[in-house]
């Protein structure tokens, strides 16, 4: 079983994030956000550089309607989301148009390393096994929070004892899964009662088994859990995971397009459209001050 350690992510440890509890409406946000284009983040394009699809941005993103991330507006074709916003302000801002492929978290890796999308935007967390095969340019800091019903008798999970004998919802493949997976062998261990890890990756039938009382709790991203606090009030949060990781463009190892994405996330971050994108998705506590490219990331022994 792995054990997860965490290396050069101690100063985001120091705070937790806090998502201001207001009502939050995705029908508000379909307008996109917009950005000028950026003669510096262009000029950071390697020479030559072969884009999938000439003149546009070619971003894998989520299709599992999973608010704030990622979701379909009103009118069951376009993506809408955080990530769908900010990857407009890369396309916008490299002087390209966006194209979003709706894929499955599981495709993204080969998709890249296959040449099938300049970049892939999931909510992708940095850690040191996939910085073998990728490059990132960051754009958020985001933690993991345990989420159940407003009305469930659990009120705190503040540590990996707190799990022992739960049915947990999280999703195949994470770091989510990966944490709880090593809690659950140190608890076994000690002789305390395994986890039931429950695995739906469509956030509309997880949310469906926590409601419904087929599972105790969900263990997802805090901007996703926030979301639903926010805009629905079925279901609260009683804890976080034990460290907060960067979320970052992700894009093919060695192809040079990193430092033209890290370009164009400094613009936007300095000229305001990145912080609009995060107030109106209710993450402006998981902003970054600037990009980086291939940050320390979490490592898995």
């Amino acid at each position: 079983m792995e054990r997860v350690i965490i290396t050069a992510l101690l100063t985001l440890m120091l705070a937790t994030p806090v998502i201001a509890a207001e009502t939050l409406d995705a029908k508000n946000n379909e307008a996109p956000i917009n950005i000028a284009a950026n003669p510096q983040a262009i000029a950071r394009i390697p020479a030559g550089f072969h884009f999938v699809n000439p003149g546009y941005l070619t971003v894998a993103t989520s299709a599992n309607n999973s608010p704030p991330i990622g979701l379909w507006a009103t009118d069951n074709k376009t993506l809408i989301g955080s990530d769908p916003d900010i990857a407009r302000l890369l396309a916008d801002s490299l002087g390209l148009k966006l194209k979003l492929v709706p894929a499955a978290w599981e495709d993204w890796p080969l998709g890249i390393t296959a040449g099938r999308y300049d970049v892939a935007m999931f909510n992708i967390a940095v850690t040191e096994e996939r910085k073998k095969k990728f490059d990132f340019a960051t754009y958020r800091a985001d933690n993991h929070a345990f989420a159940v019903k407003t009305d469930s008798p659990i009120s705190a999970i503040k540590g990996r004892e707190d799990v022992a004998g739960k049915r947990i919802i999280v999703g195949s493949g994470t770091n989510q899964e990966r944490i709880l997976l090593s809690w659950d062998e140190k608890n076994r261990a000690q002789g305390l009662a395994p986890v039931q890890p429950i695995y739906l990756n469509d956030d509309a039938a997880a949310t469906l088994a926590l409601l419904s009382g087929r599972a105790d709790m969900s263990f997802g991203p805090q901007a996703m859990a926030a979301w639903k606090v926010a805009s629905r009030g079925q279901t609260k949060i009683v804890g976080h995971g034990p460290f907060r990781a960067w979320v970052a463009v992700t894009t093919k190892k060695g192809n040079g397009l990193d430092e033209a994405l890290q370009q164009a996330i400094n613009g936007a971050i300095a000229s305001g459209q990145y912080k609009q994108v995060l107030a109106r998705w209710g993450e402006q506590e998981e902003a970054v001050e600037t990009s980086q490219i291939n940050p320390p990331g979490i490592v898995y022994q």
